[in-house]
């Protein structure tokens, strides 16, 4: 189970998780992230510490891997395709890397990343609201 603590605070909105961490959340003002970053911050993390370990496993420990996750509105309250581009730089002398890590991508993309899928599947949102 997931579970986010979200609330107002005096100097804006944080969500916090019961580990500690917190992040600041807001509209467009320095220092925080919008609703909308933290979801694509989702996604992309979901698939990158997901690949990460599973192309290491493999044996082929990237010399970098980035990514850079981005959407436009097409309406005021919907998102556009999301494009997620990685941004990787393969061991020296590793010449399969690239082969392991483009398919170890694609099924974690595909299959793995909870994330994606809840977009994808379009999950149920239950509202449940004080009486």
């Amino acid at each position: 189970m997931a579970l986010v603590r979200v609330e107002r605070t005096d100097d804006g909105f944080v969500a916090r998780n019961d580990r500690g961490a917190e992040v600041a959340i807001g509209g467009d003002e320095q220092g925080v992230f919008t609703p909308v970053e933290l979801l694509l911050a989702a996604l992309g993390g979901c698939n990158i510490v997901t690949v990460e370990p599973l192309t290491a496993q493999r044996g082929h420990r990237l010399a970098r891997l980035a990514m850079t996750v981005q959407a436009e509105k097409v309406e005021p309250t919907l998102l556009g395709t999301i494009t997620v581009t990685y941004d990787v730089e393969y061991p020296e002398g590793d010449e399969k890397a690239a082969e392991v890590f483009r398919a170890v991508a694609q099924r974690v993309e595909d299959k793995y990343c909870t994330v994606s899928r809840a977009l994808r599947e379009k999950s149920e949102i239950s509202l449940e609201l004080p009486e």
